[in-house]
């Protein structure tokens, strides 16, 4: 069972999202905030394994909240999902950076976000991994030449960083690579320990910074 914490000041929005989350076998809302200034409290007494927040809110906004609670919480921390409108691109962009896992247009179809949020408890892909890479090419610049974090990936690592970081799937690079899907699914999780990053968005990120893609 995914557990979801609710994170937005709108109460018809949040209560119309937990209905749809709760009518699901495999999810249930474990809490509802209508502001981030508890996220940390809020997360720590009710455990969910992902947090849907709203990226403007009155009093502390979704981008602060989720870095001072992955700050915080660090390793324990759930995985954050961030909602957005159109107009929110550099403030996505700002909120992938501060170490959410991805985005998801508020006014999305409920299946995406059901989706989304399987996808990134699986870690198993990169939720909109070609929105994520054209929202960096816009709002960020290079941090140059990687370090020797990179170096310490084996060459095939390395191939497998690139494809996952062009938002391919496990079942794509094991077709690509002639491997079984476990076996991709084992390299990209050495991949991560060794460059020390969440997910696959942030695997994103860190391709994207250092000229890899």
């Amino acid at each position: 069972m995914i557990r979801i914490a609710l994170v937005d000041d709108q109460p018809l929005f949040r209560g119309g999202i937990a209905m749809i989350i709760d009518s699901m076998p495999d999810m249930t809302v474990v809490a509802q905030e209508s502001s981030a200034l508890r996220l940390a409290a809020v997360v720590r007494a009710s455990r969910p394994d992902v947090v849907l927040i709203d990226v403007r809110m009155p009093g502390i906004d979704g981008i602060t909240a989720t870095t001072d609670l992955l700050a915080e919480m660090r390793e324990q921390a759930p995985r954050v999902l961030v909602l957005t409108t159109f107009d929110e691109d550099e403030a996505a962009a700002r909120a992938i950076e501060a170490g959410a896992s991805g985005f998801v247009l508020k006014d999305a179809q409920p299946e995406f976000l059901l989706a989304a949020i399987r996808a990134i408890v699986d870690g198993s892909q990169v939720v909109a991994a070609s929105a994520t890479r054209q929202l960096f090419e816009r709002h960020r610049r290079r941090a140059g030449a990687p370090g020797p974090e990179y170096a310490a990936l084996t060459a095939r690592e390395r191939e497998i960083l690139e494809l996952a970081a062009r938002g391919l799937s496990n079942a794509e690079i094991a077709a690509a690579e002639t491997l079984s899907e476990a076996t991709v699914k084992t390299h990209i999780s050495r991949i991560l320990t060794k460059l020390s990053v969440r997910d696959r968005v942030q695997l994103v990120v860190y391709a994207y910074d250092h000229g890899l893609v």
